[in-house]
């Protein structure tokens, strides 16, 4: 071979040196045979390029000299050796260890980052961050710790006076909690201040309420399972099986990294040889990297391990709030499990402060604090006072309705004489109901109430009327029946049937002042605690949903009653036990079954009856006992079906008010004019034909009501009402109407119920005479 084929060939001989993963020369054996047998190929540069002379054996003095095949195929030759001994003589280990590192590096990044790419984890994970940030950074969560903050160093400045508050705060003693595996004790550190603290804008609470609620909708659907743990523990699992893998097998293989190699390849009809001796280039690079990865593997795997034991040594899926309830005094914080007591186990390994602040958002009373707060912004006393309107009882009155809770600036209002409360949850009535001098009305309607023990003393000694609406007699407030100086109290719910059968009533005894007692429900019978104050009662009201009412004896105990209400109580006929009330002055049974009242003569023992309402019945005829009601004043017999009128009726002269409307009669007695002090007389909807001359004698009347019947003709006298001022006629035959309607000088065009055809009937003066103020 020439020089400079030599040299031209020695330039890719030295570059493969430094490329290739493996470099392979022939190995030099004892001849045993010819040298056309010599062992194993190499490569062909080898047959080629001359070999410095072997040194003497001691025990062979000979110098064998190895030779090859020549051929110009060097570089090829080099190139097939070490790729053939790459593949059969290295180890599998020392081949691929690379590789195994990025494979186990995946695994490893797989089994800890699948629980933040898994949608029914990640999402968990993501928005339990979201809001933790959001309750960390609200100024509601600083403005809640600062006031507990507040009043603990209140506390201290008693006990060490030369203390600033904020080292009050700083120091305050961290309590031990006993068989608690939750917050540790790690004290906020901030300057309270109250003017600061105080103040919240509507942005902010309206914020601070948004995150109460997503708080509040986040445990109730994390609290439900608890995938978040399970995932977590078995990529744990995972992890400290694969680390063990990797420990026990990199151990046993990591010797098989060795620098130099054997090869044999039965190729000698190429090369000349068949034994290499081959170089493993990344050898030492291999072995101690191998050694490094051991030990950071090692190290992670100690990390598995550890964090194996803390998932299996404490409880998890539990997480108590205790010490933040005993820190902050918030004493309803509730503790959590399953999934979100487990994401609230290792916010605490980052800081156990974000789960103290985040506390706040799960409880009640915070809530209903910041709900308070809001509420006596948006409620301001102008605002409330803009809302006063006069009531039935001629008292001041505030309604407030489907409100979140009740204001603080109601107890401003000290003009107030009546608060109505209806559709409100969680009412908390504060002592300062104290300022509320004038307050003698209280009206609470399906609203859920508590009294602080101060307001419960004012309303004993200044509450005289008392309504409330229940769906259930168990939501009855129980400290009503405290108010010893109550005057009214009205009742008004519905019972089951079965229910109602039993029903009682918590006892009323000391209620010694009450007069009237109302209750609208479907009782079946007069409870046993209204006979308890039916000795001092003098008004009582039942107005039933259609439920039958029995066993009336206990009205006979009611001696001093005056006003009975028995309304849509199925009733067929006129309870006996009525006539004993000898105090009676108004009897109402409107909306009952009533179709025959002849116990109407032992009406003539109540001679204090003056009003007696029985409307809304099925009664067909008025029986002629009713001349006996010689004090009666006010008769109400509308909607019945009554055809005739009994002259009988009308000697009872003092009658003031007849309503007769919505019946069948078709004729009034000229008797009727009797009735020198009827002021109100009503036969709208009848058959009526004609009306008496005697009815203009009732020179009193001041309402006449004769519209929807048949009448033709109006006659003239109607001039002689002269105290007339509204009139129904409309819906009859008349054609003209009298001019002697101007006499009647208090009747208004307003008052004057009828066609305006028929108006422009009347003369023109008559006309603007009604029509003017």
């Amino acid at each position: 071979m020439t020089p400079g084929f030599k040299k031209a060939f020695q330039l890719p001989r030295g570059f493969m040196v430094m490329q290739d993963k493996i470099i392979c020369l022939p190995k030099r054996v004892q001849p045993t045979q010819n040298h056309s047998s010599v062992s194993n190929v190499s490569q062909a540069v080898i047959s080629t390029t001359p070999l410095p002379p072997p040194k003497p054996s001691p025990t062979n003095p000979t110098t064998v000299e190895m030779k090859g095949l020549k051929t110009d195929l060097d570089l090829q030759q080099y190139s097939f050796i070490n790729q053939i001994c790459y593949e059969r003589a290295l180890h599998w280990y020392a081949k691929y260890f690379p590789y195994l590192v990025l494979i186990h590096t995946l695994v490893f990044m797989v089994c800890s980052n699948f629980w933040f790419k898994f949608p029914g984890s990640s999402s968990k994970i993501e928005h339990f961050i979201s809001i933790l940030g959001k309750c960390f950074d609200s100024p509601w969560t600083t403005r809640a710790l600062s006031e507990v903050s507040g009043e603990d160093s209140e506390e201290k400045d008693n006990r060490k006076s030369n203390m600033n508050r904020t080292n009050a705060i700083q120091s305050g003693p961290e309590g031990s909690l006993i068989n608690s595996q939750s917050l540790k004790s790690i004290p906020e550190k901030f300057v309270v201040d109250k003017s600061t603290a105080g103040a919240l804008d509507k942005k902010e609470g309206e914020q601070a309420k948004a995150l109460f609620e997503k708080v509040k909708k986040f445990r109730l659907h994390v609290e439900e399972g608890d995938i978040l743990y399970a995932m977590y523990v078995r990529q744990t699992v995972l992890k400290v099986i694969k680390f063990l893998i990797i420990i026990a097998y990199n151990s046993a293989l990591v010797s098989e990294v060795q620098f130099t190699v054997d090869c044999d390849i039965d190729i000698q009809d190429m090369t000349g040889y068949k034994n290499f001796s081959c170089n493993h280039t990344m050898a030492h690079l291999f072995s101690k990297l191998s050694f490094c990865y051991l030990c950071f593997v090692s190290i992670y795997g100690l990390t598995c391990l550890y964090t194996l034991y803390w998932l299996f040594y404490r409880s998890l899926r539990e997480y108590s709030f205790e010490y933040v309830r005993q820190e902050t005094g918030i004493d309803d914080i509730p503790d959590v499990k399953n999934d979100f007591a487990f994401m609230l186990h290792m916010i605490d390994q980052y800081d156990p402060l974000y789960s103290k602040r985040f506390a706040v958002f799960l409880s009640e009373v915070s809530e209903n604090k910041l709900k308070q707060l809001n509420l006596n912004n948006e409620w301001t006393p102008d605002k409330l006072r803009q809302k006063l309107q006069m009531n039935a009882h001629n008292r001041l009155e505030l309604p407030l309705i489907m409100l979140s809770g009740l204001p603080d600036t109601v107890f401003e209002i000290t003009e107030l004489q009546s608060l109505k409360l209806e559709i409100i949850k969680n009412v908390m009535i504060p002592a300062t109901i104290a300022q509320l001098d004038n307050l003698q009305e209280l009206s609470l309607h399906q609203c859920s109430v508590k009294i602080h023990s101060a307001a419960l003393s004012f309303l004993k000694e200044n509450l005289k009327v008392l309504s409330v609406k229940f769906d259930d007699i168990r939501e009855l407030p129980p400290w009503m029946y405290n108010l010893r100086n109550l005057e009214e109290l009205y009742l008004v719910g519905s019972l089951s049937h079965d229910i109602s059968k039993n029903v009682t009533l918590e006892s009323l005894r000391d209620l010694k002042s009450l007069k009237i007692l109302s209750i609208k429900s479907n009782i079946s019978k007069i409870p046993q605690a209204v006979v308890d104050v039916s000795s001092h009662l003098q008004k009582m009201c039942i107005h039933n949903d259609g439920t039958k009412l029995v066993m009336l004896n206990n009205l006979k105990k009611m001696t001093n009653l005056t006003e009975l209400e028995l309304v849509r109580c199925d009733l067929e006929r006129i309870p006996h036990a009525v006539f004993s009330l000898l105090s009676l002055q108004e009897l109402d049974l409107k909306e009952n079954n009533l179709k025959s009242i002849e116990e109407i003569m032992s009406f003539q023992h109540l001679r204090k009856l003056t009003v007696l309402k029985l409307w809304y019945n099925s009664i067909t005829y008025i029986p002629e006992h009713i001349k006996k009601l010689t004090s009666l004043e006010r008769l109400f017999f509308s909607h019945n079906k009554v055809e005739v009128l009994p002259s009988h009726l009308f000697l009872c002269n003092k009658i003031r008010y007849l309503d007769l409307s919505y019946n069948d009669i078709r004729f009034i007695p000229p008797e009727i004019g009797v009735l020198q002090s009827l002021h109100y007389f009503s036969i709208t909807c009848n058959k009526v034909e004609s009306l008496p001359d005697e009815l203009y004698f009732c020179k009193k009347l001041k309402t006449l009501k004769i519209g929807k019947n048949s009448l033709s003709v109006l006659s003239p006298k109607i001039g002689n009402l002269l105290f007339l001022s509204y009139l129904d006629i409309k819906g009859n035959h008349f054609e003209v109407l009298p001019p002697e309607l101007g006499d009647c000088r208090a009747l208004k065009r307003a008052g004057l119920v009828v066609e305006d055809a028929l108006f422009e009937t009347l003369p023109s003066d008559v006309r603007e005479q009604m029509k003017a103020e």
